[in-house]
């Protein structure tokens, strides 16, 4: 039984050889790299960083978009036994600058000259960073001493290669115990924290993955990484539960060229985010609302059909026969356009991280593409319960996954418990003690219960529920998923927190913004006009009127305003995991907020 991800890398390598591993689109070409070449260069990373003093239990940081050096350089390091830091590029330099000095990284690749310009705004100021490795060698070219190409690098590790078996020497020296990376928490609230997560946590959840019936995934699948590899999803459920089963990786070229590379590659499993599947959701919508009267019609009755069959599915009921001959035109007519926009093939795709609403999960369903819901955080290294192919219930986030014990804390919080959770917060004795209960729960400071059949339902961050001022305690996050239901909302979230009632921003669609105005009649130049338009806004007040009507009247949103860009994570509103930083947001428009009371 294979104890670190180092074993498993090895052996898979001597198993696949010459099969494809991975490939990275790269101007419009396929690079593609099979089992033993993506060894033979993790090896030569490995090697260069060794001539370079990097030794076991040393800090490696990686900031890079996904790319097939990001993962030569992951495998690379663990193989040293140094322990990898990974860090999202849409960090500022000071963001960048904090973990790199934090973690005391010896050595940082970076992607290119963007994130090489972040670099030498602080490369001076941080004693223990020694090296910057730059992915493209175009933007190497640097006078300052640290800086080296990657290919320098791959050269030096080759002259290593002479010494017999020296990077499979010091990869079977690393033990389950031994930290294999330090994930810096997003931070939604204070300071990013990094939790240290052991190759004993990685192997925990590969384990509990695989052992799960019916399979995941099999050593034929092929997979479009969506995520970034910087996020511990993709990172530990994705790449390295990939690598154990043996699937093909096939890295976009980029997120804009994602549904391109999609049609193109055909996956069969895809991670995502709630995010994600709300967008194709939405974009469909607004399609739909382009075409002529008769298309609509034929698509409301064929999405009342598979919701239908659907709902059938998920609780194991036999479909009549009548309903199954509708469902089949209706699947030719619709829902075989959203399988075909994802390459056809994708059996299953995650949902995970957020809240999902329950008609879009139908919506997927009934195209033949099964919606996984889970539910983990970084410190539990990615997930801690998830749906299964067989046994699901929309609206959960599954049941927890085997070896992994769960129980609700008397004000609600859910506790987690087993080999898949944290060593600790580097650094932060006082914070890891924090994060713990007395008998070595883990805190996850989420709310919710589990149903009658076992299923775990999170209903709130404990720290994001809203109490108001007449002593109401509302989760905003259920009204913020019926609202985003709604395709002219992009971003909505909820406050009133001490208020009298609830209020809201938002952020409109302006792609379903400009269909609305044209069906209306409403003349405006260019789409952003609307938001100023008394005509228009009198249309966006029915749609809140008419969300309203499934809220409780507690629940219901009194006011809003528009927010006219966008939340981002440029804009400091989101974490690099596309969630709100609530405090941050209503801090940015407490001004605004004030208006509404």
């Amino acid at each position: 039984m294979e104890q670190t991800i180092n074993e498993v890398f090895k052996n898979r390598t001597e198993k696949y050889k010459g099969r494809l591993a991975v490939e990275k689109k790269l101007n419009g070409k396929w690079e593609k790299v099979t089992w033993r070449k993506y060894y033979e260069h993790a090896r030569s990373v490995g090697l260069g960083l060794y001539s370079l003093g990097i030794k076991k239990g040393d800090m490696v940081s990686i900031l890079s978009e996904n790319r097939l050096e990001w993962i030569f350089t992951d495998m690379g390091t663990l193989g040293l036994g140094a322990v990898v830091v990974p860090i999202y590029t849409t960090l500022t330099a000071e963001e960048v600058k904090y973990i790199i000095e934090n973690s005391e990284s010896k050595i940082l690749f970076v992607e290119n000259n963007m994130q090489l310009e972040k670099a030498l705004s602080f490369i001076d100021e941080i004693e223990s960073l020694e090296k910057i490795v730059v992915f493209n060698k175009n933007d190497a070219k640097n006078s300052h001493p640290a800086v080296i190409s990657f290919d320098e690098l791959i050269s030096m590790g080759k002259e290593n290669i002479e010494k017999p078996a020296l990077f499979e020497t010091l990869a079977s020296e690393v033990i389950p115990e031994d930290l294999a990376t330090i994930v810096y928490t997003s931070g939604t609230t204070g300071v990013p924290k990094g939790a240290m997560i052991t190759h004993k946590n990685i192997m925990a959840v590969i384990y509990s993955l695989d052992s799960i019936e019916p399979k995941f995934a099999y050593d034929t699948d092929q997979t479009v990484p969506l995520l970034p590899l910087s996020h511990v999803f993709e990172r530990v459920a994705g790449h390295f539960y990939g690598m154990y089963v043996g699937l093909t990786a096939s890295y976009a070229e980029s997120i804009d060229t994602f549904v391109v590379d999609v049609k193109e590659k055909c996956p069969t499993v895809v991670l995502a985010v709630p995010r994600v599947c709300e967008k194709v959701y939405q974009r469909i919508l607004g399609q739909v609302e382009e075409q002529d009267e008769w298309k609509q019609k034929m698509f409301h009755w064929g999405y009342k059909i598979g919701l239908e069959i659907s709902e059938l599915r998920e609780k194991k009921k036999p479909i009549p026969l009548v309903l199954g001959l509708k469902y089949k035109l209706a699947y030719t007519l619709i829902f075989k356009k959203l399988a075909d926009a994802l390459g056809g093939r994708v059996r299953w795709m995650t949902a995970s991280g957020a809240p999902t609403s329950r008609d879009i999960v139908l919506f997927f369903n009934a195209s033949g593409i099964t919606v996984i819901e889970g539910y983990g955080m970084t410190e539990c290294c990615a997930p801690a319960t998830m749906s299964n192919l067989s046994d699901y219930k929309i609206g959960t986030v599954g049941k927890p996954l085997p070896n992994v014990g769960i129980k609700i804390a008397d004000d609600g919080e859910i506790l987690i418990k087993g080999d898949n959770v944290f060593a600790g917060y580097w650094k932060m004795e006082k914070e890891t003690q924090n994060a713990f209960t007395d008998d070595g729960y883990l805190m996850s400071g989420d709310i919710g219960q589990f149903d009658e059949d076992g299923f775990l339902m999170i209903t709130d961050r404990k720290k994001d529920l809203i109490i108001t001022s007449g002593g109401k305690n509302i989760a905003p996050q259920k009204i913020e998923g019926i609202f985003k239901f709604d395709p002219l909302f992009t971003q909505f979230i909820v406050v009133g927190e001490r208020k009298k009632f609830l209020s809201a921003m938002v952020n409109i669609n302006l792609e379903q913004a400009e269909r609305i105005a044209k069906q209306q009649n409403i003349t405006f130049t260019k789409p952003e006009d609307l938001l100023d338009n008394k005509d228009f806004l009198k249309i966006v007040d029915e749609h809140v009127a008419e969300k309203n009507k499934q809220l409780a009247r507690y629940e219901t949103i009194k006011k809003y305003r528009i927010i006219k860009n966008e939340f981002s994570q440029e804009g400091g509103e989101l974490t690099p995991s596309l969630k709100m930083k609530r405090n941050v947001i209503y801090d940015k428009y407490t001004d605004l907020i004030d208006t509404m009371y």
